[in-house]
Parts: C-alpha cells; sequence; structure tokens
C-alpha cells in the first residue's frame, strides 16, 4: 500500500514540476511564428562554476545549448525528464548512465532518454552541444543548482 502512495505522490510531483517547467518554457520560448537567427558570439557566456561554461538557444519545443568544460570538470548525477541528444565538438566526455561507463569522443554523439540518471566528466578541455526536448526550465530559471556547486 506504501508503495502505491508513493508512486502516486512520486506521479504528482514530477506532473507539478512538470508544469512548473512548462509554464516557464513558454514565457521564455520565442514566439511561435517567429524565425531566430542567432550567433553564439552575441550570447554570453554564463558561468556556472570555474570548469563550467555555457549557453543556449530556446525555441517552442527544443534547446540547443553549447556549454564548455575544462578538463576534469564533473556534472553530478542528475536526471530531468527533457531528453536529451549531447553531440562533442572538441574533446571527450565521459559518462556514468544505466550501469556502464561510456565515453564521448569528438564527432560522436549520445542520446539520453528521459528521466535517465547520468553523470559526465571532462577527460579533457570539451565542447559540447546538447539539444534539449522539451527545453530545460531549470537553465532557463538557473535554478539547475547541481551544476552550480549548490544545493
Amino acid at each position: 500500500m506504501k508503495t502505491k502512495k508513493k508512486k502516486a505522490a512520486s506521479k504528482a510531483k514530477a506532473k507539478n514540476s512538470h508544469s512548473r517547467a512548462k509554464r516557464a518554457v513558454t514565457k521564455h520560448a520565442a514566439n511561435p511564428a517567429a524565425l531566430q537567427y542567432t550567433a553564439w558570439g552575441s550570447i554570453p557566456l554564463e558561468d556556472l562554476n570555474p570548469l563550467l561554461q555555457r549557453q543556449f538557444v530556446v525555441g517552442q519545443e527544443i534547446m540547443l545549448a553549447r556549454v564548455l568544460l575544462k578538463k576534469g570538470c564533473i556534472v553530478p548525477e542528475h536526471s530531468h525528464h527533457n531528453e536529451q541528444l549531447t553531440y562533442i565538438l572538441e574533446g571527450a566526455l565521459k559518462f556514468w548512465i544505466d550501469g556502464k561507463e561510456i565515453v564521448v569522443n569528438a564527432g560522436e554523439t549520445l542520446c539520453i532518454p528521459s528521466n535517465m540518471p547520468h553523470k559526465a566528466e571532462a577527460l579533457e578541455d570539451t565542447v559540447d552541444l546538447d539539444v534539449f526536448a522539451p527545453p530545460r526550465a531549470d537553465w532557463i530559471n538557473k535554478t539547475d543548482h547541481y551544476l552550480r556547486g549548490q544545493k
């Protein structure tokens, strides 16, 4: 009986979180009829910690992030309801995911399903493009404490 209650509470929490995320994304996303053209150089780099910077562009249902990680940067284990597609432009990231260790090198991709816990480490200075669907509301709202070394 307790398991059913826990599952129901977990579903309700996820639904509320998803609703908040959807509102944040809707507020931040481009007008449905608007075309966006953006140069990375026009987007300021956001310093998350001494080893991690990022930039991102948000559409209606998708988000593209350019993530710069210095060698040794750790992205702590986390999960999110967003599907994630990672493409390494330069360098290499080691992922701990689904009970495996996977090294993704320059020119390679990794598709991470929704709600799958994962952790990463930059094996060298790395430039990573991440695509999220839907967009990451926690990034937009700057509530991604796991990346900022906050709790």
